[in-house]
């Protein structure tokens, strides 16, 4: 994406996961559809992020509320961490609390 504003025909597979992995140490990976609505992630990207990348990952996009910090835990399996934007008090959100992102984090 050129700055989310032109598409390319690229399709995420496990097969461009592994190629693009060989060339970088992790991924960061913006849901686009979702990124800075607030209404929720990409339960079905995280996923399979979590099932196919073989480097570290970090998904951005549609964080509306705490728990979608053990959400991303969840359907990952614990291989993708979970970046807040939009939604994040410090970024002028009202959904998530920094503080509490830092006491999820410490237990």
């Amino acid at each position: 994406m050129n700055r989310w504003q032109t598409p390319t025909n690229l399709l995420l597979e496990p097969t461009i996961l592994r190629q693009l992995g060989d060339c970088c140490d992790e991924f960061l990976i913006h849901a686009a559809d979702v990124e800075g609505k607030c209404e929720g992630i990409d339960a079905r990207l995280v996923e399979f992020l979590g099932q196919h990348a073989g480097i570290p990952v970090t998904y951005a996009g549609g964080v509306h509320a705490l728990d979608d910090l053990q959400t991303v835990q969840d359907l990952s399996g614990g291989k993708v961490d979970l970046t807040i934007g939009s939604a994040l008090d410090l970024f002028g959100g009202n959904q998530v609390r920094y503080a509490d992102c830092v006491a999820w984090n410490r237990r």
